[in-house]
């Protein structure tokens, strides 16, 4: 699926913990930027000197209050991860009047707002979508909670933002001085029918839906997304070579297999970018490595059979990798 780029500027940055900044990306020209719902994100296209091409995936916010930003602009939380990742050259290069480029919005966690009830849980910087999905219920006056987990107030990403904004609705849990957040105890206190939402760690969602299963939910009840769910080993670059075009593309330590393609002008297919889907899978001819399968599409057997990979997250752990595209 071809979903072109496009440029916008950087006109603000925000300093919202000492590790998360906001940006805010308006449209070169003043023109609305393409619109999308609670949930919905875009990937972020830049490149460094010494990494390549870098992409990565911010959720929109949407404001910071119950009135929407400007459809010129959407406004983005980067956490600084480490000097070696790509949100450390974010944080090192993007500054006001830097241009980069941006897909469009993309929602794989969107808020179904016909639900009667809904309980939102974030954890760290999953707040970013979680923080949109509470400005929707807000603003149309549906019942909801939200429970929002961190190290610590000053650790914790628009924490003053949500309170103003959820008021009530709203429970801060500080992990330094309450340890653990009890999500059995908070999904087990939720009236009848409630629907839950939650984004953050692997473990939190992990918890929430193990949670729900024992407390005999149905499972569609429960919906979520991760954040810092990378495969427990560094990613490091290598080649790929397409074996019908003769082609050769470089794929460096911050993109995938699909961002390369893409940067590389290759069309491919692919829908959720979170290997799911199954639209993205090529056949793989050949690898000097072993093939890292991060995509939840794929079966145990098709996997261990090492004929094909879901190219939106999943890699090699060789330096070659020959695909039939």
């Amino acid at each position: 699926m071809a979903r072109s780029n496009f440029t916008v500027e950087v006109t603000r940055v925000r300093q919202l913990t000492e590790r998360v900044r906001e940006y805010l990306l308006s449209s070169v020209d003043g023109r609305p930027l393409p619109e999308y719902g609670p949930g919905a994100h875009i990937a972020v296209h830049t490149v460094s000197p010494t990494r390549g091409l870098i992409v990565r995936h911010y959720s929109l916010i949407g404001g910071t209050d119950r009135e929407d930003d400007p459809r010129d602009t959407y406004r983005i939380a980067v956490q600084r991860e480490s000097d070696t990742r790509g949100s450390a050259h974010i944080h090192a290069t993007f500054a006001p009047s830097v241009r980069i480029e941006i897909g469009p919005p993309v929602n794989d966690f969107p808020l179904d707002r016909r639900d009667a009830r809904v309980l939102l849980i974030a954890g760290g910087i999953g707040i970013t979508p979680i923080f949109s999905m509470a400005r929707s219920l807000a603003r149309r006056n549906r019942a909801f909670e939200i429970v929002y987990a961190g190290r610590n107030r000053a650790a914790m990403a628009l924490h003053d933002e949500l309170a103003g904004l959820a008021r009530d609705a709203a429970t801060f849990h500080y992990s330094d001085t309450a340890g653990v957040l009890d999500l059995a105890a908070v999904l087990a206190r939720q009236p009848e029918g409630t629907v839950v939402y939650v984004c953050g760690p692997v473990p939190m969602v992990e918890a929430t839906h193990a949670a729900a299963k024992a407390l005999g939910w149905h499972t569609g009840r429960v919906h979520s997304e991760l954040f810092g769910a990378g495969a427990p080993c560094t990613p490091h670059a290598f080649d790929v070579k397409l074996a019908r075009s003769g082609r050769t593309v470089h794929v460096g330590e911050d993109a995938s297999i699909l961002d390369a393609l893409g940067a590389a002008g290759v069309p491919v297919l692919w829908d959720c970018r979170r290997g799911e889907c199954g639209l993205c899978p090529l056949t793989v001819l050949s690898s000097d490595g072993a093939l890292e399968h991060r995509d939840r599409y794929l079966s145990d057997e098709e996997k261990a059979a090492g004929d094909q990979m879901c190219i939106c997250v999943s890699r090699t752990q060789g330096r070659e990798i020959v695909l039939d595209a």
